[in-house]
């Protein structure tokens, strides 16, 4: 969109979830009109950012290092993903996944739950796995669903949160 109206949208990007979250890396490229007064508002709030982490990204960018990482990252992510949704479909059919393959976590919904995904939620996190209910994801009311994260585990450790989490629904 920025590309078809530079005078008027701003484009904006993180690392956040591609490089280290904790690095706090972002950009924007301001319409020219809005730059200088961005620059101050920004110099106002913070005084400006840190330069070793900006160094940083700027030689992974020249070196191609970070699109190695980046593939690297897929490649690890989609093994990830492709175990959780592997031992879902055995452990817990009944289980729907929602949602496009992309992202760090699998939104699964059930027809039905003897009680809300929000109990659910708190019995898997007893049995030793945690999840997000759906419920606190929604603005309007829908199937009850949980949220799961995959990117910090390895798939062996998936495959066992979801055996973990078919146990706790089976009741």
């Amino acid at each position: 969109m920025q590309a078809s109206a530079p005078d008027l949208v701003a484009y904006a990007g993180s690392t956040s979830k591609t490089l280290a979250p904790g690095m706090r890396l972002g950009w924007l490229v301001p319409p020219r009109v809005m730059q200088a007064d961005l620059i101050e508002a920004k110099h106002a709030a913070d005084l400006g950012s840190p330069a070793l982490p900006q160094l940083v990204l700027a030689h992974l960018i020249a070196s191609g290092e970070l699109e190695q990482h980046l593939r690297q990252v897929r490649k690890r992510q989609r093994a990830r993903r492709d175990a959780l949704l592997g031992a879902l479909r055995e452990h817990l059919p009944q289980a729907q996944v929602q949602g496009i393959a992309a992202g760090l976590h699998v939104l699964i919904t059930f027809g039905c739950l003897p009680g809300s995904d929000t109990e659910l939620a708190g019995e898997i996190l007893r049995a030793g796995v945690l999840v997000h209910p759906l419920a606190w994801h929604r603005q309007r009311p829908g199937p009850p669903g949980l949220v799961i994260g995959y990117a910090a585990h390895t798939p062996d450790q998936l495959a066992e949160a979801a055996r973990r989490i078919a146990e706790v629904v089976s009741g």
